[in-house]
């Protein structure tokens, strides 16, 4: 069994789980060494970006036209970062309408350290046409207040004389270091439908640990996290993650205590297969944690697009 086969059969037969890190939306948003020259504001110009970047999308999602000034090169890297994003959830609900659920949940966990908001513009899309469930971790229905609780539920149709229950795939979104659309509230942190002006977010401060653990929302996340890959039968699937956040890469290198785990990390490059090691500080030989690079499949950089091919093209060689 080849790379590919190998994890679309794990896509299908094991507990499912994605983190998937700001790699993923590089296309429309830079990565952090990009704000380096703004010294002890760049987290700050790094929230302002995507805070913007995410109100055009929101607008490209609505089908609405983004005001001026706005230049055509960045719409068109929105456009095309979206698309890449929503077909990646159109994949991944097809992929878990495959699942036996008498064996398994027919259920993923998404993780994302990035609080833009490309992942809930393509669920939106997705949920136009295919029928699943979304739970972001959200109670209430004009106010939604985050609730980590919220993450434990399935959700099945049932025949109108109780003669079958049907599973609907479900899509749990999972962000620990918040969200440009979360704010705080007295003791509640609030999912909006709209970009916040002071949101609730954990910046890429280089304290990451220290900023998440005090404070209990995304401490709650996390724990979700580390649960989740304690499970048996479990697979992580890491995607535009280099895992420079120490605690995220302590987390993991617990998890893979776990015999049943299997870890696969897609890295952008195969110069950054090193790199992700040693920010994990795993060596070669754990085979419940292989990270493969664009030679491992003949394939450009590993970005989102490429990796939603591997993962669920069946086809070899489509485009």
């Amino acid at each position: 069994m080849d790379n590919k086969e190998l994890i679309q059969e794990h896509c299908c037969t094991k507990r499912l789980n994605f983190l998937i890190g700001s790699g993923a939306s590089r296309g429309a948003i830079p990565l952090m060494g990009h704000f380096s020259s703004f010294g002890d504001k760049a987290n700050e110009e790094l929230l302002k970006y995507v805070k913007e970047i995410s109100k055009k999308t929101l607008l490209h999602c609505k089908g609405e036209k983004c005001k001026p000034p706005i230049k055509l090169i960045e719409i068109l890297k929105i456009f095309r970062v979206s698309n890449v994003y929503t077909k990646f959830i159109e994949s991944l609900v097809q992929c878990l309408l495959n699942v036996n659920s008498r064996t398994i949940p027919r259920s993923v966990n998404i993780f994302t350290t990035n609080y833009d908001l490309f992942l809930e513009c393509a669920i939106d899309k997705v949920l136009r046409t295919q029928n699943f469930v979304c739970n972001d971790g959200a109670r209430g229905y004009f106010t939604k207040v985050l609730d980590w609780t919220n993450f434990n539920r399935v959700v099945a149709y049932k025949g109108i004389n109780d003669n079958y229950n049907y599973e609907l795939p479900l899509v749990n979104l999972i962000k620990p270091h918040g969200s440009v659309n979360w704010k705080r509230e007295k003791e509640n942190v609030l999912i909006t439908p709209n970009v916040c002006d002071d949101p609730f977010v954990v910046p890429p401060t280089g304290i990451e640990s220290r900023d998440t653990f005090l404070t209990n929302y995304f401490y709650e996340m996390l724990r979700v996290f580390q649960l989740e890959l304690e499970k048996p039968q479990s697979v992580l699937i890491v995607i535009g993650f280099s895992f420079q956040d120490s605690h995220i890469a302590k987390m993991v290198r617990r998890a893979i205590q776990n015999p049943e785990l299997r870890v696969y990390i897609f890295a952008y490059s195969d110069n950054a297969i090193d790199n992700i090691r040693k920010n994990l500080g795993v060596s070669e030989s754990d085979s419940r944690l292989i990270i493969w690079g664009p030679k491992n499949f003949e394939s450009n950089p590993l970005t989102l697009k490429e990796v939603t091919k591997i993962l669920f093209d069946k086809k070899q060689g489509d485009n």
